[in-house]
């Protein structure tokens, strides 16, 4: 293990910025990969997740030898169906259109590299139930602009937790870190939380 805990971020999300910072998490540096993040023909929702999250880590990785990195990437799956973020207007109304009454799961694929060089890995599944939509709640929602950059379409810690009928799991999952699982990896990986660095 490295003498200093040195924490790189293998993303550029805002919203997983602000849980780590939430939990005391100190990060030295935020490096996001760029990679292709389409999915391969008939990939499976949890195939894709867990795809996506290694490849962003082995993509920053080099750059940050004796280090910690940690990546993630979280998709909105209903049934085998994919709701990724949407690019237009127009694919954010599709999805809330499509998730409207329904039931649908927040996956999550968190990835470690220790800097040893161990790579883990741990995927967390959120089923959010959403209220029938009316097409205005839809229009007025697509307006407000927070679909931007948000798997599925909506953020439900914005406007959007008005829609949520029920949640079975990790609610900041659903944000875009599922917390309890990722500070136990690190925990138990003998990274220190203590935003003491």
């Amino acid at each position: 293990m490295a003498a200093v805990d040195t924490l790189v971020l293998a993303s550029a999300s805002p919203r997983r910025l602000e849980l780590l910072k939430q939990v005391g998490i100190v990060l030295d540096a935020v490096d996001p990969a760029d990679i292709d993040e389409t999915p391969l023909k008939n990939e499976a929702p949890d195939k894709l997740v867990s795809r996506l999250a290694r490849e962003k880590l082995q993509a920053v990785i080099p750059r940050h030898l004796g280090c910690w990195v940690m990546s993630a990437d979280t998709i909105v799956a209903c049934g085998k169906r994919v709701f990724l973020k949407p690019i237009d207007e127009s694919e954010a109304r599709r999805a809330l259109s499509l998730l409207s009454g329904r039931r649908h799961r927040v996956i999550s694929a968190v990835c470690i590299g220790t800097p040893s060089g161990e790579i883990h890995h741990r995927k967390v599944s959120t089923s959010v139930s959403f209220k029938r939509l009316h097409e205005n709640e839809i229009e007025a929602y697509v307006q407000s602009n927070e679909w931007h950059d948000k798997a599925g379409g909506y953020a439900i810690q914005g406007r959007a937790v008005r829609f949520v009928r029920s949640i079975n799991g990790s609610y900041s999952n659903i944000v875009g870190l599922p917390l309890f699982e990722t500070c136990g990896m690190l925990e138990g990986l003998g990274f220190s939380i203590d935003g003491s660095k």
